[in-house]
């Protein structure tokens, strides 16, 4: 008898179980081996679909695609038990024994999991999720579990060859532990083998359905050495002619060139944690480009991956390298997940096709060559619930990652953001650079980041600092305070005197009020927030910058999207404060190409501004003042100048100072830190295993690992109030786009969609999901896994309308 994987929509052919089974198996096993554990994953791929051989699966899928429209009762069938249960009775039964038992739990829990997220071995409940799950639930009714045995033994693998497989799976599994890495620790080792073999089995379980559901027998490979050998001969054709243009040898120009040159030498280190301290201003996109081809075809990488904090830096620096190599196929930009799928279970749908599974299946893996992605969505990557963020993390090895500007890193993700490192570091066989003109310090917090002996990139730092100079702060923040009225008054002052004037401020409100106030009829006055998607704020970007190409007059009032990684310069910078990273990064936005004498940037103190919600913003803004009352008062201290090295040591060091208690990502609710949940060893005196123990009279919970990777993933946002993303209809392209997923396209159509709908996202808080939900501004597509707003909700001037009374035009819903 032939059971049933899947059944393909177009044709209806039967893929059997075995078929699956076998292909999920040599995926699982081609990611697991980039970090030497091709057994451990391939197991999982092997096991996962075991409870499809069963007749009660064959029935339920069946009658599920003959009537579609009255499919079976959810929850009726379970097929993702079984695998786990069977390690759990070959291996984690009778006396404790390390290894085996180990496995059973890491590939038992990828398996169970593989429909929605990974389970808790002990949560605060002091129950064991994976356990009832392995151990206590009774699969055999009608002895259906006992025939999945027979048919796996027979059509897949013979016990006496599954048990060679697992003695490979354990000798893997203790090389890995036994891995020199001190930093990670055993319960971080086991954390993230979990997580890895999970996102292992996910994309390869997704893969090999789609590729099914399209007809295909394989996913074409590229050659990345090859790839990357042309992108390089690409870029140092473009250097060259950089250098032989007649501003190459204006001083800045110098400095850009040979700090370029000096990105491509040290390309030639091993792979591992260096800094790359480019002043602002220095060509730092180009110079990391440079080292990052460079070290991937001398050291065989298959990505590069730029993480950068707004998705404005996405936008600019994604469309410069695009130029550059000429190969939009190969450039991946992700600014957010289009579809929310954190809280799904989508195992009553599986083998069938609807509109879920097109969305699950859709190719959204980062195995792009290059890709641009936010410092949320790689965090997501390691810690967030949702199959659709981990299904990424085994593309994060054999990779050479960028953090550009990473001193945005939120401060409560801090320790958790070093831990990833330290294990794409020690395993994956990753370069990680750590790009910005103020350098955080990852190194001196609890849980430090292990960065490489002489790691800086860049020779005689303090002397480059200098050379960079172009710009004089002045301090109009520590004396005095500002309104939108004086500071209205004040942007006149200067656009009278000089041709353009930026002004960055710390809130959105803040920054439309002044928009509101100044004039507009002589001047042009533009106006930037999140509340515009990227295809809107590139469309602004690019008028602003053709005012300032041709030397005309022109204001740009910005919140701090504007302050990273957009080449842009102005003749004068007006600055909120705010921490000192972001004094720095606005600075860069003046005189950027020290074209002029030195120009001036203004600090000054806003007192309109809101801040109770935003405490990066506010902590940073009072430990800048301090600083800046020292140099007052002193003109020597903290070497001299507001952007010096020890400045901006100092500033680190305070601010991560304010926030000792919160750098491990405290969750309030459990009395615990994420680091806890995910990490803790089992002895610690509060920790659950020693509460299990008191509770159950001194018995131990029969497991090695007790930790609780759904309970923290279930507490895990970046940015504390959630957001949700909202795809907008600004202009033809972003209507089409939501006409287009009103609509029942292929998944290899939604893939396309999808990439396309990142330049017409914006995120929202719940409250205004709720409030635009409410006046009928929302509203939902494929079955009510992405959002949209309609035309009334989203305006040509300032972005997201949260009244809803712009002009409407349903047609495209």
């Amino acid at each position: 008898m032939d059971y049933i994987a899947h059944i393909r929509e177009s044709d209806g052919q039967i893929q059997s179980v075995e078929e699956h089974l076998l292909g999920v198996k040599e995926l699982a096993e081609s990611y697991g081996a980039k970090i030497g554990v091709k057994h451990i994953a391939g197991l999982a791929g092997m096991l996962h679909d075991m409870g499809k051989y069963t007749n009660v699966f064959k029935d339920y899928i069946l009658q599920a695609v003959q009537n579609p429209n009255s499919p079976p009762k959810r929850g009726s069938v379970d097929h993702s038990t079984a695998g786990g249960k069977l390690l759990y009775e070959l291996l984690h039964t009778g006396p404790t024994n390390r290894y085996p038992w180990i496995l059973a739990e890491v590939v038992g829990n990828a398996i169970i999991s593989h429909h929605s997220y990974l389970h808790d071995f002990l949560n605060q409940t002091l129950e064991s999720d994976y356990l009832h799950r392995v151990r206590d639930k009774d699969l055999n009714k009608e002895g259906e579990y006992d025939r999945a045995k027979r048919c796996l033994f027979e059509k897949v693998i013979s016990e006496p060859e599954l048990q060679r497989y697992i003695d490979e799976a354990a000798r893997e599994l203790k090389a890995y532990l036994e891995w020199n890495a001190p930093e990670i620790g055993l319960e971080g080792k086991l954390m993230f083998l979990t997580k890895f073999v999970f996102s292992a089995l996910i994309d390869a379980d997704r893969t090999n359905t789609r590729l099914f559901e399209a007809n295909q027998s394989h996913e074409p490979e590229l050659n990345h050495t090859s790839l990357f050998h042309d992108y390089y001969d690409k870029l140092m054709l473009k250097m060259n002619n950089l250098q032989a243009s007649a501003s190459a040898s204006t001083s800045i120009n110098l400095l850009r060139a040979a700090m370029s040159e000096r990105c491509d030498s040290f390309a030639d280190k091993p792979s591992g944690i260096y800094t790359l301290s480019i002043p602002t201003g220095g060509g730092k996109t180009l110079a990391s480009f440079r080292y990052a081809l460079k070290h991937a075809k001398q050291y065989a990488k298959k990505h590069i991956i730029y993480i950068v904090p707004f998705t404005t830096i996405i936008e600019q620096n994604a469309e410069e390298l695009r130029k550059i190599i000429n190969d939009e196929a190969n450039l991946l930009e992700h600014h957010s997940n289009v579809i929310d799928d954190s809280n799904d279970d989508d195992e009553d749908s599986d083998g069938m096709m609807n509109k879920q599974q097109k969305l699950k299946l859709a190719k959204d893996n980062w195995d792009s060559p290059i890709i641009f992605t936010t410092m949320v969505q790689f965090l997501n990557v390691f810690y967030a619930k949702g199959s659709r963020n981990i299904r990424r993390l085994h593309n994060l090895s054999e990779a050479v990652i960028i953090f550009d500007e990473v001193q945005k890193i939120p401060t409560s993700c801090v320790s958790l953001f070093n831990y990833a490192l330290n294990f794409l570091k020690a395993y994956c066989h990753s370069s990680l650079i750590l790009c910005t003109a103020t350098q955080p310090a990852l190194n001196n917090v609890e849980h430090k980041l292990v960065i490489n002996k002489d790691a800086e990139i860049i020779d005689n730092l303090d002397h480059v600092i200098e050379a960079f100079k172009r710009v004089e702060i002045i301090d109009r923040a520590t004396d005095e305070s500002f309104d939108n009225d004086k500071l209205a008054v004040f942007v006149m002052e200067q656009i009278n005197e000089l041709q353009s004037v930026l002004v960055i401020l710390n809130t959105k409100s803040v920054v439309k009020g002044l928009y509101a106030k100044l004039p507009t009829d002589d001047i042009p006055v533009y106006h930037l927030s999140t509340s515009m998607c990227a295809a809107h704020r590139n469309r602004i970007l690019s008028k602003v910058k053709d005012h300032l190409k041709h030397s005309e007059k022109v204001i740009c009032i910005s919140t701090q999207l504007i302050e990273a990684g957009v080449d842009i310069s102005f003749d004068c910078v007006i600055r909120s404060l705010a921490g000192l990273d972001s004094v720095a990064q606005a600075a860069g936005r003046c005189n950027r190409h020290g074209k002029s004498a030195i120009q001036q940037v203004y600090v000054i103190d806003h007192e309109e501004e809101n801040l109770k919600y935003l405490k990066e913003i506010k902590v940073g803004k009072e430990v800048a003042k301090r600083i800046l009352i020292d140099l007052r008062r002193d003109g020597v201290a903290h070497g001299g100048h507001i952007l010096s090295v020890q400045a901006m040591q100092r500033y680190f060091q305070s601010y991560y100072a304010e926030f000792s208690t919160s750098l491990n990502y405290r969750v309030n609710s459990l009395k615990k830190n994420m680091i806890e949940l995910l990490t803790e060893n089992r002895r610690k005196i509060d920790s659950y295993h020693v509460s299990y123990f008191v509770q159950n009279k001194k018995q131990d919970l029969p497991l090695f690992n007790v930790n609780s990777y759904r309970t923290a993933a279930d507490h895990f946002h970046v940015i504390d109030d959630r957001t949700t993303s909202v795809i907008v209809p600004y202009g033809s392209e972003g209507k089409d786009i939501i006409s287009r997923l009103n609509g029942d396209e292929t998944i290899e159509d939604l893939s396309k969609l999808l990439k396309k709908a990142q330049q017409y996202t914006i995120n929202l808080f719940r409250y205004e999901l709720d409030q635009l939900d409410q006046n009928g501004g929302l509203v939902s597509l494929l079955d009510g896994k992405v959002f949209a707003l309609t035309e009334g909700a989203y305006s040509e001037e300032f972005g997201l309308n949260l009244e809803n009374d712009g002009r409407f035009d349903l047609s495209i819903y």
